[in-house]
């Protein structure tokens, strides 16, 4: 077992007024996720903005997850993915180096190679590596699935331990991966079939549900029934968006999101400020 922990938010990055990265929200939203049941981060992932922060801005915020963990053993997972094997490298040793637990890589987007490239690209990332990698298999973002049978291959590679699954079709245990949901809402399932948790973003806002789908899996899929209002609410706009204007709302001001992100309209706020209230999240008055 890995030992990162079963509830893990995919944390979103904090930018103030001049859209700079926020640093003291940065830590106070980090106490606030381990207080709500999160076993920890990952950092600088898609929610977390990571295309637009520059590699400072990117490693800087790791190196800061890591002093300012708000406890032991509270895991920080580094997103190092890039479609350049020379930058997804450089980010890899160096997130090891700010003293990450693990890494998060995401297979080339808009390249797309093929089998043979994605072979050599991850061997090129493991052998930069000295902690686990866990991988990412998000086709609707980069336009390439990792099947099953790839996945179980890449296992063998040194340090990839892991796999975070956003292709609900192909959810599986496969040999020598921990299995963790890459969307919320396949996190019961994800439980169910004997995973390690889910990599998430609905637990900005409803950690403590989540950790009792872990810890109560006679309740779970109640629970999980209970959390689709929210879940699709969060669904409104890009997630980074919806998840900065929940935060808002809950009295955790995030700032807005850099372009090309852009923040939810009055329509999309109304449909996640009534997920909140239904929830007894907020009051609705």
């Amino acid at each position: 077992m890995l030992g990162l922990g079963a509830i893990l938010t995919a944390i979103v990055t904090p930018f103030d007024a001049e859209g700079r990265v926020d640093e003291r929200a940065f830590v106070a939203l980090m106490g606030h996720l381990a207080g709500q049941g999160s076993d920890g981060v990952v950092v600088a992932g898609t929610t977390g903005e990571a295309a637009t922060l520059d590699d400072d801005e990117h490693l800087d915020l790791i190196g800061l997850a890591v002093e300012e963990r708000p406890h032991p053993g509270f895991t920080i997972v580094a997103g190092v993915g890039s479609n350049d094997t020379r930058h997804a490298v450089e980010l890899t040793a160096a997130a090891c180096e700010r003293g990450a637990d693990a890494l998060l890589s995401v297979n080339p987007y808009y390249n797309r190679p093929n089998r043979r490239g994605l072979l050599a690209h991850y061997g090129e990332v493991s052998r930069a590596a000295d902690r686990p990698i866990v991988l990412y298999n998000i086709p609707q973002r980069t336009g390439e699935n990792l099947p099953p049978e790839l996945l179980a291959e890449l296992a063998q590679l040194e340090h990839i331990e892991a796999v975070k699954q956003a292709n609900n079709s192909e959810l599986a245990l496969l040999d020598g991966l921990e299995l963790y949901a890459g969307n919320d809402d396949i996190l019961a399932r994800t439980l169910d079939l004997g995973g390690a948790g889910g990599i998430l973003v609905a637990s900005h806002v409803v950690g403590p549900q989540m950790r009792r789908m872990v810890d109560e899996p006679e309740n779970r899929q109640s629970i999980d029934q209970e959390l689709q209002g929210v879940l699709a609410a969060l669904g409104t706009a890009p997630a980074a968006t919806t998840a900065k204007a929940a935060l808002a709302l809950l009295g955790h001001p995030v700032g807005a999101p850099r372009l090309p992100y852009v923040e939810v309209s009055e329509e999309e706020l109304h449909i996640i400020r009534t997920a909140l209230t239904d929830l007894n999240l907020i009051d609705g008055a």
